[in-house]
C-alpha cells in the first residue's frame, strides 16, 4: 500500500501534493494509485517510437501536469527534460529519459500494489 512515508522516500513533496488536495490524504493517495494506469506513459513511448513529436509533446505535457500536481518531484523533473525539447520538436534520443520515467512509474506501481 502506498503511504505518505513511502512517497517521501521516493522524493515526492507530499506536503505540497496534500495541499493541492485540500490536505485530504485519502484523495491524494487515491490519485497516486491511479498514476501507474495513466495512458499518457504508453502514448508518449509509442509516439516517440513512431517519431510523432506532436503526439509525444501532448503526452509529455499531460504527464508534466499530472506529476506536477501530485508533487512527484523526481518524475516531474524527468518529464520536464522530455517536454521542453519536444515543445520545439527537437529530434534527439529520448530513450534514456523514457527508460528512467517508466522505471519510476513502475516503482510507484509497486508501492501501490504492496
Amino acid at each position: 500500500m502506498v503511504t505518505i512515508e513511502k512517497l517521501n522516500a521516493f522524493g515526492a513533496d507530499t506536503s505540497e501534493g496534500l495541499a493541492r488536495c485540500y490536505n485530504n490524504e485519502t484523495l491524494y493517495l487515491r490519485l497516486i494509485n491511479m498514476l501507474p494506469k495513466e495512458k499518457n506513459f504508453d502514448k508518449l513511448q509509442t509516439a516517440l517510437q513512431e517519431n510523432d513529436l506532436d503526439a509525444a509533446f501532448e503526452a509529455a505535457h499531460a504527464l508534466k501536469g499530472v506529476t506536477g500536481n501530485l508533487s512527484l518531484t523526481p518524475m516531474y523533473n524527468v518529464v520536464v527534460e522530455i517536454t521542453e525539447p519536444l515543445r520545439s520538436r527537437t529530434q534527439m534520443d529520448y530513450t534514456p529519459l523514457i527508460t528512467e520515467l517508466l522505471k519510476m512509474r513502475d516503482e510507484i506501481a509497486a508501492m501501490c500494489a504492496e
